[in-house]
Protein backbone atom coordinates (compact mmCIF):
# COMPACT_ATOMS: atom_id res chain seq x y z
CA UNK A 1 0.00 0.00 0.00
CA UNK A 2 2.80 2.73 0.84
CA UNK A 3 5.04 1.30 -2.03
CA UNK A 4 5.14 3.06 -5.46
CA UNK A 5 3.70 5.95 -7.31
CA UNK A 6 0.80 5.81 -5.94
CA UNK A 7 2.09 5.29 -2.04
CA UNK A 8 2.61 7.40 0.54
CA UNK A 9 5.15 9.85 -0.63
CA UNK A 10 3.16 10.12 -3.77
CA UNK A 11 0.33 11.40 -2.00
CA UNK A 12 2.38 13.62 0.13
CA UNK A 13 4.18 15.70 -2.56
CA UNK A 14 0.77 16.53 -4.37
CA UNK A 15 -0.63 17.46 -1.18
CA UNK A 16 2.75 19.46 -0.85
CA UNK A 17 2.00 21.16 -4.18
CA UNK A 18 -1.19 22.04 -3.61
CA UNK A 19 -0.63 23.76 -0.26
CA UNK A 20 2.33 26.13 -1.48
CA UNK A 21 1.85 28.90 -4.31
CA UNK A 22 2.90 27.70 -7.64
CA UNK A 23 3.03 30.99 -8.75
CA UNK A 24 6.20 32.66 -10.91
CA UNK A 25 8.86 33.75 -9.42
CA UNK A 26 9.62 37.55 -8.91
CA UNK A 27 12.92 39.13 -10.12
CA UNK A 28 13.92 39.50 -6.32
CA UNK A 29 13.26 35.72 -5.45
CA UNK A 30 15.99 33.40 -5.90
CA UNK A 31 14.84 29.60 -7.17
CA UNK A 32 16.88 27.25 -5.32
CA UNK A 33 16.05 24.36 -7.40
CA UNK A 34 19.00 21.44 -6.68
CA UNK A 35 20.60 21.02 -9.89
CA UNK A 36 22.55 17.37 -10.68
CA UNK A 37 26.31 17.13 -10.97
CA UNK A 38 25.92 16.32 -14.82
CA UNK A 39 23.79 19.13 -15.24
CA UNK A 40 26.13 21.38 -13.42
CA UNK A 41 28.95 20.16 -15.66
CA UNK A 42 26.80 20.29 -18.66
CA UNK A 43 27.22 16.41 -19.13
CA UNK A 44 25.12 14.06 -20.91
CA UNK A 45 26.61 10.78 -19.05
CA UNK A 46 25.23 10.93 -15.52
CA UNK A 47 28.20 11.76 -12.65
CA UNK A 48 26.40 10.27 -9.91
CA UNK A 49 25.84 6.56 -11.48
CA UNK A 50 29.57 6.67 -12.32
CA UNK A 51 30.31 7.75 -8.51
CA UNK A 52 29.74 4.32 -7.15
CA UNK A 53 31.60 2.71 -9.56
CA UNK A 54 34.37 4.58 -8.94
CA UNK A 55 34.91 3.56 -5.20
CA UNK A 56 33.81 0.17 -5.86
CA UNK A 57 36.78 -0.13 -8.32
CA UNK A 58 39.10 0.45 -5.06
CA UNK A 59 41.01 2.42 -7.42
CA UNK A 60 42.58 4.75 -4.56
CA UNK A 61 41.79 4.77 -1.07
CA UNK A 62 40.93 8.91 -1.53
CA UNK A 63 38.83 9.97 -3.93
CA UNK A 64 38.33 14.05 -4.48
CA UNK A 65 34.91 15.22 -5.75
CA UNK A 66 35.75 16.29 -9.27
CA UNK A 67 36.91 12.45 -10.11
CA UNK A 68 33.51 11.54 -11.25
CA UNK A 69 32.69 14.14 -12.92
CA UNK A 70 36.51 13.72 -14.92
CA UNK A 71 35.34 10.32 -15.47
CA UNK A 72 32.06 11.06 -16.72
CA UNK A 73 33.96 13.68 -19.17
CA UNK A 74 36.16 11.06 -20.91
CA UNK A 75 33.93 8.90 -21.33
CA UNK A 76 31.11 11.07 -23.00
CA UNK A 77 34.04 12.33 -24.76
CA UNK A 78 35.07 8.39 -26.23
CA UNK A 79 31.65 7.83 -26.60
CA UNK A 80 30.87 10.91 -29.22
CA UNK A 81 34.40 9.87 -30.67
CA UNK A 82 33.38 6.01 -31.75
CA UNK A 83 29.70 7.03 -32.29
CA UNK A 84 31.25 9.54 -34.94
CA UNK A 85 33.62 7.76 -36.78
CA UNK A 86 30.85 4.64 -36.82
CA UNK A 87 27.74 7.14 -38.15
CA UNK A 88 30.02 8.31 -40.85
CA UNK A 89 30.69 4.78 -41.82
CA UNK A 90 26.72 3.75 -41.58
CA UNK A 91 26.47 6.74 -44.20
CA UNK A 92 29.01 6.03 -46.43
CA UNK A 93 27.26 2.67 -46.68
CA UNK A 94 24.00 4.38 -47.37
CA UNK A 95 22.53 2.33 -44.13
CA UNK A 96 20.58 4.47 -41.46
CA UNK A 97 21.45 2.51 -38.28
CA UNK A 98 25.03 1.83 -36.90
CA UNK A 99 25.83 -1.90 -36.20
CA UNK A 100 28.10 -3.53 -34.65
CA UNK A 101 29.97 -4.06 -38.01
CA UNK A 102 30.51 -0.27 -38.32
CA UNK A 103 32.18 0.15 -34.73
CA UNK A 104 34.62 -2.45 -35.32
CA UNK A 105 35.85 -1.33 -38.67
CA UNK A 106 36.02 2.35 -36.94
CA UNK A 107 37.83 1.04 -33.73
CA UNK A 108 40.35 -0.70 -35.41
CA UNK A 109 40.88 1.64 -38.40
CA UNK A 110 41.76 4.88 -36.18
CA UNK A 111 44.97 4.69 -34.30
CA UNK A 112 44.67 6.29 -31.06
CA UNK A 113 41.14 4.37 -30.43
CA UNK A 114 42.76 0.74 -31.78
CA UNK A 115 45.41 1.18 -29.14
CA UNK A 116 42.56 1.55 -26.28
CA UNK A 117 40.70 -1.26 -27.60
CA UNK A 118 42.54 -3.17 -29.78
CA UNK A 119 42.11 -6.42 -27.38
CA UNK A 120 37.92 -6.00 -27.29
CA UNK A 121 35.79 -8.22 -28.70
CA UNK A 122 32.49 -6.62 -30.42
CA UNK A 123 29.99 -9.26 -30.53
CA UNK A 124 28.82 -9.38 -34.35
CA UNK A 125 31.66 -7.21 -35.32
CA UNK A 126 32.93 -9.48 -37.56
CA UNK A 127 36.40 -9.69 -38.64
CA UNK A 128 39.11 -6.92 -40.03
CA UNK A 129 39.83 -7.81 -43.87
CA UNK A 130 43.29 -8.70 -44.12
CA UNK A 131 44.94 -9.83 -47.25
CA UNK A 132 48.34 -11.03 -46.37
CA UNK A 133 50.93 -9.62 -49.18
CA UNK A 134 52.17 -12.80 -50.25
CA UNK A 135 48.77 -14.09 -51.40
CA UNK A 136 48.31 -10.93 -53.79
CA UNK A 137 48.85 -11.46 -57.65
CA UNK A 138 52.21 -9.69 -58.48
CA UNK A 139 51.43 -6.49 -60.52
CA UNK A 140 53.82 -6.07 -63.58
CA UNK A 141 53.74 -3.44 -66.44
CA UNK A 142 52.97 -6.54 -69.56
CA UNK A 143 49.31 -7.37 -70.07
CA UNK A 144 48.79 -11.14 -69.16
CA UNK A 145 47.76 -12.55 -72.87
CA UNK A 146 51.53 -10.82 -73.86
CA UNK A 147 53.18 -13.42 -71.18
CA UNK A 148 51.73 -16.23 -72.77
CA UNK A 149 54.22 -18.28 -75.24
CA UNK A 150 53.66 -16.82 -78.82
CA UNK A 151 51.76 -19.99 -79.69
CA UNK A 152 49.28 -19.69 -77.40
CA UNK A 153 49.12 -16.01 -77.72
CA UNK A 154 45.58 -14.31 -78.77
CA UNK A 155 45.12 -10.93 -78.47
CA UNK A 156 42.34 -9.71 -76.49
CA UNK A 157 38.85 -9.38 -78.47
CA UNK A 158 38.64 -6.06 -78.93
CA UNK A 159 41.81 -5.92 -81.69
CA UNK A 160 40.52 -9.35 -83.18
CA UNK A 161 39.56 -9.02 -86.29
CA UNK A 162 37.65 -12.42 -87.23
CA UNK A 163 35.28 -12.36 -84.60
CA UNK A 164 32.90 -14.94 -86.36
CA UNK A 165 35.13 -17.71 -87.39
CA UNK A 166 36.06 -20.22 -85.63
CA UNK A 167 40.10 -20.96 -84.29
CA UNK A 168 40.75 -23.77 -87.02
CA UNK A 169 40.37 -22.16 -90.56
CA UNK A 170 41.83 -25.73 -92.06
CA UNK A 171 39.28 -27.52 -93.14
CA UNK A 172 39.91 -31.37 -92.75
CA UNK A 173 37.93 -33.97 -93.80
CA UNK A 174 37.11 -36.80 -90.81
CA UNK A 175 38.07 -40.00 -91.19
CA UNK A 176 35.86 -42.74 -91.68
CA UNK A 177 34.71 -45.03 -88.53
CA UNK A 178 36.23 -47.90 -88.42
CA UNK A 179 34.67 -51.41 -87.39
CA UNK A 180 35.13 -52.93 -83.78
CA UNK A 181 36.54 -55.77 -83.70
CA UNK A 182 36.73 -58.19 -81.13
CA UNK A 183 39.63 -60.22 -79.69
CA UNK A 184 39.14 -63.57 -79.04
Amino acid sequence: MGSGKTGHKARNKTSHKATHNTSATTSNQISTKPKSRSLRASLQFPVGRVHPHLHRGRCTEHMGTDAPIYMAVVLEYLNAEMLELAGNTARDKKKTRINPRHLQLDIHSDEELSKLLGDVAIPQGGVLPNIQPELLPKKTSMPRWQKAPPAARRPPRSQRSNEGTPFITTSVQPSPPQPLTKAL
